[in-house]
């Protein structure tokens, strides 16, 4: 499989695709392309791939915001990690707090994201 985050990958192919293969996918481009990903390449391709399983299972406040932080200017790389700030926020939160996951506040942490938010580093 060959992933470019600009371009969004056939929901019923990325669904089908192993879950070692699409990290796999994610980070080959991000090396190909020179893109930065952080101190870990591995964590970087797992929230990444969050983001596309749920843009993909059509869950619609993500797909909602994916939408809407394009129409902001964002290009749609930009906004899978902006999406994916709040994801792993949420991850963190969780383990932090020993917690589980709120859907609700997900959302709401969704909805409140922002191009001009994430241009800023305030996500």
């Amino acid at each position: 499989m060959k992933y470019n985050p600009d371009i969004a990958p056939d929901p019923s192919r990325w669904l089908d695709t192993d879950d070692d293969e699409r990290a796999l996918a994610i980070q080959q481009y991000h090396k190909r392309a020179k893109e930065p990903v952080g101190e870990n390449a591995t964590l970087h391709a797992a929230i990444h791939a969050a983001v596309e399983n749920q843009i993909a299972e059509g869950h619609l406040v993500a797909t909602a915001t994916l939408s809407r932080l394009m129409a902001e200017g964002l290009d749609r790389h930009d906004a899978i990690h902006a999406i994916g700030a709040i994801v792993a926020a949420e991850m963190f939160d969780a383990i932090q707090h020993q917690v589980p996951h709120d859907p609700e506040q997900y959302a709401r942490n969704l909805q409140a994201l922002t191009a001009a938010r994430w241009r800023a580093g305030l996500v």
